[in-house]
């Protein structure tokens, strides 16, 4: 069951990197009415989120600029950005480190509890496999948001 998560994440990555890759830069900092971010800020937010959740679960050390936190963390938006966001070409390739590194994860390690029970909001994580997993989630809800952004943002 392990290796399915571990090849899941491989796909979702491989999927995410080939959907951002499709949408024009231009479309990067649209904001169009009724969201609250825009594509840049959700592909630095999952890429901010996929290194938290391989920190949190495997005691990874982060791997992307310290930057990435004022720029993508939850609670964050471009409105209140004080310096430049990565581009394209730096997000994809950050993304292609990541998948990388979600190669390397030995699948046992998601049978491995975490040093303490993790909660988000309702939900309590008690093993790494449950946190990454949720991650998986995560990420394919910012990629189904980037597809609704780049759609909206063509029309105005």
């Amino acid at each position: 069951m392990s290796q399915i998560i571990v090849d899941s994440a491989k796909t979702v990555r491989r999927l995410s990197m080939d959907a951002i890759e499709a949408i024009p830069e231009s479309l990067f900092d649209v904001r169009p009415e009724g969201f609250n971010n825009t594509i840049r800020w959700n592909v630095g937010h999952l890429i901010y989120w996929m290194d938290a959740y391989q920190s949190l679960c495997f005691s990874a050390e982060t791997a992307i600029p310290s930057s990435y936190a004022a720029f993508f963390n939850s609670g964050t938006k471009p409105a209140d950005w004080t310096g430049t966001p990565p581009d394209k070409e730096e997000l994809l390739a950050t993304m292609a480190r990541q998948l990388a590194s979600i190669d390397e994860i030995a699948p046992e390690r998601l049978n491995e509890p975490l040093p303490a029970p993790l909660q988000f909001g309702p939900l309590t994580f008690h093993l790494a496999g449950e946190l990454f997993n949720f991650g998986l989630m995560h990420e394919a809800m910012h990629l189904a948001t980037c597809g609704s952004l780049a759609k909206a943002s063509s029309v105005q």
